[in-house]
């Protein structure tokens, strides 16, 4: 009866549950299989921190958090599982993920509820009145583009921040970030540095995900001076920063339009545009990727081919093959153009002036020259001569190349550079040293491709694009 519920007579039921304080366990309660599976999950954690230490577990993290149920289903089995005692304490933290747009928007409100159920209360107050919140950067970035996914965090933390300083609890944000632009990747000390005021206090949690973690932290002397540097940008984010932003009005509202703009352009390609499923997958190697090792989970979540399925690590990893990066840019030229024409006198200065005096906006911007500069049009339009509709492939590819030119021409204006990267000439240098050794490796994957979606029975061509795939996502680095 449970999942007919709506969610306030969810929310109902499992605080009646909790408020009974009944002994931990019923082994012939008429639990469904998958939250048998679950159970069965979370009684291996216990019995792994039993053996191990309190340290070997110390969260439970909830995946697409969509509405206070999805919180207090979870205690209820860590308590079927002794992870919660019936007096309402809790062994691990109890982390909600909030990863898309609209998950992003409702996270206040869903948090303003948790806090005031007394049951959820007490455990929060168990953890030292502490409360860790995950937002995800890629689902979010997939979901919007990425202007209105970076927006839509700073906006989440500002509310989140304001919120718990209400209900008196401490707020541990953690980023999961991923090792490219698009999802949320980038240098570690400009992005820590770019967070809200009092989204850091002392304490930041974040990941490293994929070829991050080898290119970061393989070399001992290179992983400690990484690990400097996170400690450095916490220090100076929680110490040298005052507890409140004084970001000029102007700024907020200049940002609200511009994410608007690029998030209506983004929805337009990608989700509104009709058969672009069948060009994305036509004109990348999603699926060559999927034969790989790599990654804990499938490529899709269906096998239904649309985009709103599919994981957000591939679609992100598909893009960089094809030396188009397009997670990391798109929609930004569209909102540049859009709010130049709603403000012909002053807008161009007051997005200089936001750029110069604004981190988070700098960051934004510095991220997006970066991966535009790893971009090839060129290169790009052999991958899209693999789509066979022709009028299909000129169509989306020219708007896809027109957004490119104008997000470069954007980031040229406000930036008052000649090139993208003037300010970086070091990395500028590092770029396009490597393009002699990667432009080749992605015009053999073109062929072999083509090759292979001609006999997909031959396994040497199979492995030819899969040492491509490796080739150039090492050479690109923050690839997916």
């Amino acid at each position: 009866d449970y999942l007919e519920m709506d969610e306030e007579r969810k929310i109902q039921a499992l605080c009646e549950e909790l408020a009974t304080r009944r002994p931990l366990k019923r082994p012939n309660y008429p639990y469904s299989e998958q939250t048998a599976g679950e159970l069965k999950i979370l009684e291996t954690a216990k019995a792994g921190r039993d053996r191990y230490g309190e340290r070997a577990i110390v969260t439970s993290i909830v995946s697409n958090t969509e509405g206070v149920s999805d919180l207090l289903g979870l205690v209820v089995l860590l308590r079927e599982a002794g992870l919660v005692t019936p007096e309402g304490e809790s062994a691990l933290h109890i982390v909600p993920l909030f990863e898309t747009i609209a998950d992003l928007r409702n996270c206040v409100g869903i948090m303003d509820r948790l806090l005031s159920i007394p049951e959820y209360r007490r455990l929060v107050d168990s953890r030292g009145g502490l409360q860790e919140i995950m937002v995800g950067y890629s689902d979010s970035n997939k979901d919007g583009g990425y202007l209105t996914s970076g927006w839509e965090l700073y906006k989440a933390e500002i509310a989140l921040i304001e919120l718990f300083q209400r209900h008196n609890v401490r707020l541990r944000l953690f980023h999961g970030r991923g090792g490219t632009v698009g999802r949320g990747g980038g240098p570690s000390f400009e992005a820590i540095l770019a967070q809200p005021a009092g989204a850091v206090d002392g304490h930041i949690r974040l990941t490293e995900q994929g070829e991050i973690i080898s290119s970061k932290y393989t070399n001992p002397d290179l992983g400690r001076r990484n690990l400097e540097i996170l400690a450095a940008a916490c220090l100076e984010a929680s110490l040298l920063r005052p507890d409140r932003d004084d970001v000029p009005p102007e700024f907020l509202e200049a940002m609200e339009e511009l994410s608007a703009s690029a998030f209506k352009a983004y929805r337009a390609l990608v989700y509104e545009t009709p058969r672009f499923d069948e060009y994305f997958w036509g004109s990348t190697v999603i699926n060559e990727i999927a034969t790989l090792n790599i990654g804990s989970r499938p490529a899709s979540r269906k096998k239904l081919g649309k985009i709103a399925d599919l994981r957000a690590i591939p679609w992100v990893f598909s893009w960089s093959q094809c030396r188009l990066m397009l997670p990391g840019w798109y929609g930004f030229g569209s909102a540049v153009q859009a709010w130049l024409m709603a403000h012909p006198e002053d807008g161009l200065d007051r997005l200089r002036a936001m750029y110069r005096d604004w981190p988070f906006f700098k960051a934004q911007l510095s991220n997006m020259a970066m991966v535009l500069s790893k971009t090839n049009v060129a290169i790009a339009s052999r991958y899209a001569d693999l789509v066979e509709d022709g009028e299909l492939r000129d169509a989306i590819f020219q708007r896809i190349r027109d957004e490119r030119e104008a997000s470069i021409e954007a980031l040229l204006q406000i930036m008052q550079d000649e090139t993208l990267l003037d300010g970086n000439p070091l990395l500028s240098r590092s770029i396009s040293n490597r393009f002699p050794y990667l432009d080749p490796l992605n015009h053999l994957q073109v062929n072999l491709l083509r090759d292979y979606r001609r006999d997909a029975d031959d396994p040497k061509i199979l492995r030819g694009i899969q040492l491509t795939i490796n080739g150039i996502a090492a050479g690109l680095r923050n690839s997916g």
